[in-house]
């Protein structure tokens, strides 16, 4: 292989001498030419291409390079040209670029800021909000703890006059066993001298009888029998009569004095040390209609049975104060009020007011009273009782067995936790409920609790345990009395179905706020409020509706946090002739009140029943 390669390049070394012209010369051209045709075509992978000789085929491969040339400088001028597109395109994208990414920094600096703005109000408010939260757990931890220090003191002093009122029992017994043996000591002496006097009666009468035979009258004047009178001079001096009343108050007896008048109507012996009632102990005076043996130390088993059974006009009994355990027996049926207020009665059972159909009024209030010693049959023979009191005692739950006659109970000062639906179920005729210092929550009132109750009218839950104004209250409710509970919140029309409508609410010391107060709080009341107390709570302005109460009187929103006050937000200054406010209480805010003066109250009758001042600094 390699010898033949040698051999091609010692041959064309050859040629290369023998060319009869020089290279790049048209001398001889033809024989030039010629000698190219007859060059044998080479053939393989080294083989040499013959040169163009010819004119014409020079022409055509200049004509080709040209070609080729124009082809190629009009590539490059495109590509160029491309290239300076391309990089205008690409300095515009660039700078449009830079544009975008400039105003996208700018954009997220603006938002940067308003989102730094906005998340440092969020965190003023919250800081903000996050204070008013303190305060107000201060304020109601504070409310809390005084409320928890008055329920304390109040347990305190329950625990205390409890003490007191067993020590006095005590002391009174004492006094009564050392009493009662006096008694018994002068009764003693009195039965003696009794006695001797009928001797000495005796004797005087055997001497007359004596000096007749002696003397042999004939004309004997008949004998008188011996009496001895009564003389009101006989009585205490503490004691004061009259031709129907007797009154023997303080006056230090023991017992009940012996009393012949038929004609007495009244007899008061409140405030003795009288221990005990005997059987004849009003015999002389039956026609009483109305005795007063109040803070005596009178107990259950000194009364005689059959005491009262001869007062058969008896109308009024009253027997507070005293130690009894049980109510008397056998009291007169005509009897129509009894009271045996603070004693310690500790059982009331079937029998206890048996025959009393007449009566009407029933006191039983600060005693032991519960729903385990009272019987749900004991007020069923009271066909015609309208007022019964039960406060002060130690119930947890309604009564069972009320009287359907009622109109009036007060409970208050128990236990009471609940009120279910049949607690009031007999009581139609019921007028006014009070159950004022209790343990009621609002979702212990059952929803059909006054279903039943079309004369209700007066409904008292004042110092209770309620944290919203209660639903469901009756239809025919005139006068709410909530002072004293949480309540932080009115819910919306929950006075709209009532009829004529709410005339009387209290929502004194409470826990409102403004938010608790809805647009439609007051729905159904605006027509009829008179009189409205929203003192001592939390609201920061006047609530809304105020100006639409047409009829409001009374307004109290002293004592809470109010800083603005617009004379409008009381006085609507279109309608102003429509309200008559009477009265207007809206001292110790925090209102500047040198902004406006009494006069700008277009709506209120008079400019003296204004109360602007003293205010609180902030």
């Amino acid at each position: 292989m390699k010898q033949s390669i040698q051999h091609e390049q010692a041959d064309a070394i050859t040629m290369e001498e023998n060319l009869p012209v020089q290279m790049g010369s048209f001398k001889n051209f033809n024989s030039l030419e010629s000698f190219y045709e007859s060059l044998p075509e080479s053939k393989g992978p080294n083989a040499i291409e013959p040169v163009p000789t010819a004119a014409h085929s020079w022409l055509h491969i200049d004509q080709g390079w040209e070609q080729d040339n124009t082809k190629l400088s009009k590539k490059d001028t495109d590509r160029k040209k491309r290239r300076k597109e391309k990089k205008i395109e690409k300095e515009k994208r660039k700078e449009l670029l830079e544009a975008r990414m400039e105003k996208e920094e700018d954009n997220i600096s603006e938002t940067k800021q308003e989102v730094y703005e906005k998340s440092t109000e969020e965190l003023e408010e919250q800081e903000k909000w996050r204070e008013e939260q303190e305060e107000r757990r201060a304020e109601d931890d504070e409310r809390n703890r005084e409320q928890e220090e008055e329920r304390l003191k109040m347990e305190e002093e329950r625990k205390i006059e409890q003490d007191e009122r067993q020590k006095e029992m005590d002391e009174k017994r004492t006094e009564l066993d050392e009493e009662e043996d006096q008694h018994r000591e002068q009764e003693d002496t009195r039965q003696g001298e009794k006695q001797h006097e009928q001797e000495v009666v005796a004797e005087e009468e055997e001497d007359e009888d004596e000096d007749d035979e002696l003397r042999g009258d004939v004309f004997r004047m008949p004998r008188l029998p011996h009496t001895t009178p009564h003389h009101p001079s006989s009585l205490p001096p503490a004691c004061v009569a009259s031709e129907i009343t007797l009154s023997c108050n303080n006056a230090k007896l023991s017992s009940i004095p012996p009393l012949m008048d038929p004609e007495l109507k009244s007899l008061s012996l409140e405030g003795n040390a009288i221990t005990s009632i005997p059987a004849a102990a009003f015999n002389g005076i039956p026609n009483l209609e109305w005795i007063d043996l109040s803070k005596n130390k009178l107990t259950s088993a000194e009364i005689n049975p059959e005491a009262f059974t001869k007062l058969k006009k008896l109308k009024r009994l009253y027997m507070d104060g005293n130690l009894l355990v049980h109510v008397p027996l056998q009291l007169p049926s005509a009897l129509e009020e009894l009271k045996i207020n603070e004693n310690i009665l500790q059982n009331i059972d079937e029998d206890s007011f048996q025959d009393l159909n007449r009566l009407v009024t029933l006191e039983l209030e600060g005693n032991l009273l519960s729903e385990a010693n009272v019987s749900p049959l004991a007020f069923k023979p009271l066909k015609n009782l309208l007022y019964l009191r039960l406060g002060r005692n130690h119930f947890r739950t309604i009564p069972q067995g009320l009287p359907p006659s009622l109109e009036e109970v007060y409970l208050e000062n128990n236990l009471i936790e609940e009120i279910s639906e049949a607690a009031f179920n007999c009581t139609r005729h019921l007028n006014v409920i009070v159950l004022r210092h209790n343990k009621i929550d609002e979702s212990r009132i059952a929803p059909l609790a006054w279903i039943n109750h079309m004369n209700l009218e007066s409904i008292d839950l004042s110092y209770n345990k309620l944290f919203l104004v209660p639903s469901f209250l009756p239809k025919s409710l005139v006068h709410l009395v909530l002072v004293g509970n949480q309540i932080e919140r009115i819910p919306g029309y929950v006075f709209g179905h009532m009829e004529p409508g709410l005339e009387y609410l209290y929502l004194s010391f409470n826990n409102l706020h403004d938010e608790g107060i809805d647009p439609v709080s007051f729905f159904g009341a605006y027509h009829s409020l008179i009189e409205l107390f929203l003192d001592h709570n939390y609201l920061n302005s006047v609530p809304q509706g105020i100006t639409e109460m047409k009829g409001l009187h009374f307004l109290r929103l002293n004592d809470n946090k109010i800083r603005n006050l617009t004379p409008e937000s009381i006085c609507n200054e279109f309608n102003d002739e429509d309200l008559n406010i009477v009265t207007l209480r809206i001292e110790n805010n925090f209102i500047d009140t040198r902004k406006f003066s009494s006069t700008e109250f277009s709506c209120i009758s008079s400019y003296s029943n204004i109360v602007l001042k003293p205010q609180k600094f902030k």
